[in-house]
């Protein structure tokens, strides 16, 4: 039977590989826009940003639970680059497909933070605490890139 502690490393890593999958997804989504879409590079270097500030975080906390840190990425996020690279490919890089896309792993990461705050995980609350405040900075960028791509319709 898994201990509140091994339970809380598990899903702190699983918050790791896809905010790595979010990393990824901004950076090839930053080289997918074209020369008007600069706008975007900053709001996608800030998303990344916040990501990697988001992996030190939890990484820490598994260090000091004593847990051996996640460094990779889901597999679904390694689909989804796949997805954004076919997509940019027909689509001729357009703004408003990348931001569809970007739309769709802020969806991802949006519901994998909920479902790390839900009650059966059993966390720690310190771990509850660092995760809740995460998802506050996850809910600001999601909405960001729906109304970039809201306002592109």
């Amino acid at each position: 039977m898994e201990t509140t502690t091994e339970k809380s490393i598990e899903v702190l890593n699983d918050l790791i590989e896809i905010n790595n999958d979010r990393i990824d997804g901004f950076d090839r989504a930053s080289k997918e826009l074209g020369e008007s879409d600069s706008d975007l590079v900053a709001v996608f270097d800030k998303f990344a940003n916040d990501s990697r500030r988001n992996v030190q975080e939890l990484s820490a906390a598994v260090a000091q639970s004593g847990g051996e840190v996640e460094t990779g990425n889901t597999a679904s996020g390694t689909i989804h680059r796949a997805w954004l690279d076919v997509k940019a490919t027909f689509s001729g890089h357009d703004r408003e497909s990348i931001l569809e896309e970007c739309e769709r792993g802020e969806d991802a990461i949006k519901k994998a933070y909920q479902s790390a705050l839900s009650d059966i995980n059993g966390l720690t609350a310190q771990h509850s605490q660092l995760i809740a405040q995460q998802q506050q900075v996850i809910i600001e960028g999601h909405d960001t890139i729906k109304a970039l791509r809201d306002s592109q319709v």
